[in-house]
């Protein structure tokens, strides 16, 4: 009920034209305001997370072990795209970025995703190698929030995955100076076209792109409960490598 309530005060929102992204906005797009949300509206959107519990003392005593257990629960349930993950990273000028990527490999080492090293994320990741890396299953009512140091996979790694990925994406690894800033969706076109004319059917994997692993030392595990009173599961990797698990206050 309380949804369907806030839906419907979403179609009453005001506009706040006074903020500056409201001023941008008509600026450049059109002379009518945007509607925003009212804090009502906002305030009224919740559930109550009752699917799930999560017990410390039936918990695995290692992290990867719960972890493989909820990422294939998620894929089984179909939920969009399991295997996305926000990534956060930190540069030298103490500014966090974050954006989605998807894990592409998982083992005792850690975990994979691929990306273009001269990205910022990749800058960011050369003057602080330490991240985090969350995913949100929302139907499952789930989050797993991982921490630990990045680095390079190896080459070879990084390009047997480059080969199996569809043609198209190979030649968009080259298409694209990503993080740059571009003039238009021309020059994405544009290059494609080169790269593709160039490379035809056997594109290199390009010196500039590859797979990045974490490997965790933190993890934290959340299973929404009824009444905000959510399960929280921490685990610390200790000197021995053993892992400490603990529970946390939601």
């Amino acid at each position: 009920m309380a949804i369907k309530q806030a839906r419907g005060a979403l179609k009453t929102a005001r506009c706040l034209c006074a903020l500056p992204m409201c001023a941008a906005y008509t600026s450049s797009m059109s002379d009518a305001c945007p509607p925003l949300p009212s804090p009502a509206a906002l305030a009224a959107l919740r559930i109550s997370y009752e699917r799930a519990e999560l017990d410390e003392a039936s918990a695995p005593a290692a992290p990867m072990a719960l972890f493989g257990q909820w990422l294939a629960e998620a894929i089984a349930a179909q939920v969009p795209e399991p295997n996305a993950m926000t990534l956060a990273t930190v540069g030298a000028d103490l500014r966090p970025s974050t954006r989605v990527v998807l894990i592409k490999g998982i083992d005792a080492r850690g975990i994979v995703w691929y990306t273009n090293y001269d990205s910022r994320k990749g800058r960011e990741l050369v003057a602080n190698p330490y991240a985090a890396l969350q995913f949100h299953w929302v139907e499952l009512e789930r989050v797993v929030r991982i921490e630990g140091r990045v680095s390079r996979i190896s080459d070879s790694e990084s390009d047997a995955y480059y080969a199996s990925r569809p043609l198209d994406s190979r030649i968009g690894a080259w298409a694209s100076p990503q993080s740059e800033v571009i003039p238009g969706r021309g020059v994405l076109v544009a290059n494609a076209v080169k790269y593709g004319a160039k490379f035809l059917l056997q594109p290199p994997r390009p010196p500039h792109w590859g797979g990045y692993r974490l490997e965790p030392d933190n993890w934290q595990f959340w299973q929404g409960r009824k009444s905000r009173l959510h399960d929280r599961l921490l685990y610390t990797q200790q000197a021995d490598a053993l892992w400490l698990r603990q529970r946390l206050a939601p």
